[in-house]
This record gives structure tokens, C-alpha cells and sequence, in this order.
């Protein structure tokens, strides 16, 4: 690996936009992979670095490219609702129908962390609210099961079937979404199923 290339992995991560641009004027790899298999666009993804992520974006690094654990700048802005990352990878190209570790979209995670813009933004970006994860789990199942039952969650669950969402879809054991809400005693989420 050259010395801009790892200047450039060492800066993604540190979030320093400047020595990103400088190492990648220096003949850095910008798809070069450090620790973790991490680009240095996942690298800066992770630390929510947002400039070092658009200068980064903005010079060609793939969106999409993973780790060794199934991450992408896409995937995982998209997961931990760094908002501002994830307007970028899709403005830029992010494969929508790519999957996580867990055979995820983005939007199923952000759906478990209740992060309602996220879910907002991925909906809107055409992310299919019915895939089914390696848990036999949609983004409705996350949103229930994970989730706490508080209105932020109310909120994600009224956005996922405003968004196209199907709620007649059972989980692996054949459980639908109003009765898992239902038996963990989450009253205003199965309103929202039952609307």
C-alpha cells in the first residue's frame, strides 16, 4: 500500500477533508481497503465524517462497495441514520437493493433504531418496504419486535404502511405484525396496523 493510500484511509477515518482530497491528488487508491476490509468511504461512513465522505463521493468512491462484514457507506448511513451520508450515496448511485450481514436492506435497521427520517428517506428513495430478512423479519417486524412501542416507533410503523409496506406479512413462525404488536401490548401500534 503507497503512503497516500494509507494518508488517505488515516484521513477518511479522522474525518480531515482536506488530506483526504490531498492523498487522493497524490495517487491514493480510493478504493483501497484498511482495517476491516473498510474502504475509505466506509471508514468515514462509520464516523459519520461528512465532508471527508463527500469529498470522498465526490471524487468516484463507490457507495456500495462492503467490508468484511457486509457494511457499504450506503448500508450502514443508512442503518445508523447518518442522514446527511446517506443523501449522498443516493444521489450517487447506491444499489437499493442491496443487503447487510443479516440479508437487510437499510431500511430494516433504521426501522429497529426508530429513526423515522431515515425511514422516510429510504422509502422515498424506493428502498422495498417488504423484504424479508435471514430472520423471515420486514421492516415492520423490526420496527415491532425490536422496538419499544414509543410514538417515535408509532411514527416508523404509520411511515412504513404510508410508504407501501404490507402488513399481512407473517414472520417465520407465521405471526403477523398486528399480533406480535399486539401481544407485547403496543395499543398504538396495532391502531395503526388495524387503520
Amino acid at each position: 500500500m503507497t503512503d497516500a493510500t494509507t494518508d488517505l484511509l488515516a484521513s477518511a477515518a479522522a474525518g480531515d477533508a482536506d488530506a483526504v482530497r490531498a492523498a487522493l491528488a497524490a495517487g491514493a487508491d480510493i478504493e483501497a481497503r484498511g482495517a476491516g476490509g473498510m474502504t475509505a468511504l466506509i471508514a468515514a461512513t462509520k464516523g459519520n465524517r461528512v465532508e471527508a465522505a463527500r469529498a470522498l463521493i465526490d471524487a468516484g468512491a463507490d457507495v456500495s462497495a462492503k467490508d468484511d462484514i457486509q457494511d457499504s457507506a450506503y448500508l450502514y448511513a443508512g442503518a445508523r441514520g447518518h442522514d446527511e451520508i446517506l443523501l449522498l450515496t443516493l444521489e450517487n448511485g447506491a444499489d437499493l437493493t442491496s443487503t447487510n450481514r443479516f440479508g437487510g436492506t437499510a431500511l430494516i435497521p433504521a426501522s429497529e433504531r426508530g429513526l423515522l427520517a431515515t425511514v422516510e428517506i429510504l422509502l422515498e428513495a424506493g428502498v422495498d418496504p417488504d423484504h424479508v430478512n435471514n430472520l423471515n423479519w420486514t421492516a415492520l417486524h423490526e420496527a415491532i419486535v425490536l422496538g419499544d412501542g414509543s410514538s417515535a416507533y408509532v411514527e416508523v410503523v404509520r411511515a412504513l404502511l404510508d410508504g407501501g409496506a404490507d402488513a399481512h406479512i407473517p414472520d417465520g413462525d407465521g405471526v403477523l405484525p398486528v399480533e406480535l404488536a399486539r401481544s407485547r401490548g403496543y395499543d398504538a401500534i396495532v391502531a395503526e396496523l388495524e387503520r
